[in-house]
């Protein structure tokens, strides 16, 4: 029942991802986590993850999100 918050950047928080969701390599190089948007987990009590979802509008966030596969692709 505690609440627990993480303000971390983008490389870190990936990895966490990966490893709560027992992602492979591949799986998370294709994760983009959007920027500035609340990464919710739900866990059971044996602190293994029922769901994960973002805090905010679809849209919205799917833009962050593209802008963030965006990231370093030239111009």
């Amino acid at each position: 029942g505690e609440r627990v918050i993480i303000a971390a950047h983008g490389n870190s928080l990936r990895a966490l991802v990966k490893y709560l969701d027992n992602m492979s390599e591949e799986e998370i190089l294709e994760l983009n986590i959007p920027t500035g948007v609340p990464l919710v987990y739900e866990f059971d009590e044996n602190f293994k993850p029922l769901k994960r979802y973002y805090l905010g509008n679809a849209d919205e966030i799917a833009a962050k999100a593209a802008a963030v596969a965006n990231q370093g692709k030239a111009k």
